[in-house]
């Protein structure tokens, strides 16, 4: 299976930094588009393991394309509509398409082209071989509530911890903490992060043993307290006031589709050469309606180029052929001789019946019947005695 973690390094060398596309910017995609597909999912009632399905997906896909050849908001759609197929929680995609019609502007929502149902259905299977089809994803919130169990402490605080925690584990899908650690690793983090600001410090913990400086250390090996804040850094800068970069929204295509050519006829004017310019006035034309439609606008993001035209080779039909071939004169006719009289049969048949042969048995007569028996007499009244 593939390895699905990278270093910093490689999150800085992704193909949308290569396309051009600033680290900055391609971070704000990221978190735009995990921000539509939780909204898209809570709007539709899907569960969380959903959503943060979809939203891996969304990460791992951008690691192999860019944000230039693939915008955003159809991928968000469709890794959501294909974590709900994974996740057993199914839902339409134009169901899925109409939510996002909703959620998104109508400058957002043109990137979905003429065929919004057929953008997502298409980029489907460019999203499966990009992930290799390892469709199985881990969460931190398994972890989180297995943890939260052998805490030990006061009850209620504890239990405002675990719900903050969740919180945290709701927003760490906006960053890139799934390309980087394991789930063990980030539930660990964020109940860390939690247990600091509800100042709830664990003290003791089921299966504490001398070997374990912290609780974590019991579950996860190896683990430092510099990984840990590194980690709640991450998530803390989602909080942290951001200025939206000025310019358009959306990044442009790497190859915009074709526009059908416009039938508008402009008349070639020469000025005249005084000083004094002349106003031209621009003669009216009529387009001519001989039936010839423009051509229709295709979008080709997501096709494969087409073929060029053939030129088919024009056949021409043979002369007719007469009711009857004429027969050449001076060739005789084909003569078959009689055939071989049948030789006489060796042995003549005799009517005699074979050695194992057997006449069939008469049919055996029936016995005679004799008179039918008498009816049985009714049965005498009883008296009992007196």
């Amino acid at each position: 299976m593939p390895y699905w973690y990278y270093d910093k390094k490689d999150l800085q060398n992704t193909p949308s930094f290569r396309d051009g596309i600033p680290t900055e910017t391609e971070n704000r995609y990221r978190k735009e588009g995990a921000r539509f597909i939780i909204d898209t999912g809570s709007k539709m009632d899907l569960g969380y393991n959903t959503v943060a399905t979809g939203v891996v997906y969304f990460h791992r896909f951008y690691m192999f394309h860019s944000f230039k050849t693939f915008p955003r908001y159809i991928t968000a759609c469709c890794c959501l509509f294909l974590a709900g197929k994974v996740e057993e929680t199914p839902k339409k995609c134009k169901d899925i398409i109409k939510v996002a019609k909703s959620l998104l502007t109508e400058q957002k929502f043109s990137t979905f082209g003429e065929d919004p149902k057929e953008e997502v259905m298409t980029l489907e299977r460019i999203l499966l071989q990009t992930i290799k089809f390892d469709l199985q994803v881990e969460h931190p919130y398994g972890y989180l509530l297995k943890y939260a169990k052998c805490l030990k402490g006061d009850k209620a605080r504890l239990q405002k911890m675990v719900q903050m925690a969740w919180t945290f584990v709701n927003d760490s899908l906006c960053t890139t903490l799934c390309l980087q650690w394991e789930p063990e690793v980030i539930a660990v983090a964020l109940m860390f992060l939690a247990g600091k600001l509800s100042k709830f410090e664990v003290v003791d913990w089921n299966g504490r043993n001398s070997k374990h400086t912290a609780w974590w250390d019991m579950f996860v090996e190896d683990i430092t307290t510099e990984l840990l804040e590194d980690i709640c850094h991450q998530v803390l800068d989602l909080y942290s006031p951001q200025t939206q970069p000025s310019g358009v929204d959306s990044p442009p295509q790497s190859t915009p589709p074709a526009k059908p050519p416009k039938n508008e006829k402009k008349p070639s004017v020469t000025p005249p050469t005084s000083a004094s310019p002349v106003a031209v006035t621009k003669p009216p034309v009529t387009p001519i309606k001989n039936g010839a439609d423009p051509e229709p606008k295709i979008d080709m993001r997501f096709t494969y180029p087409g073929y060029s035209t053939i030129p088919y080779p024009v056949y021409t039909a043979p002369p007719p052929i007469p009711a009857r071939l004429p027969i050449p004169a001076g060739i005789p006719p084909l003569g078959y001789p009689d055939p071989p009289p049948v030789p006489p049969t060796r042995f003549p048949s005799v009517n005699v019946p074979p050695p194992n042969y057997f006449p069939p048995l008469g049919a055996r007569p029936l016995p005679p019947r004799g008179p039918l028996p008498p009816a049985p007499l009714p049965p005498r009244a009883y008296f009992p005695p007196p």
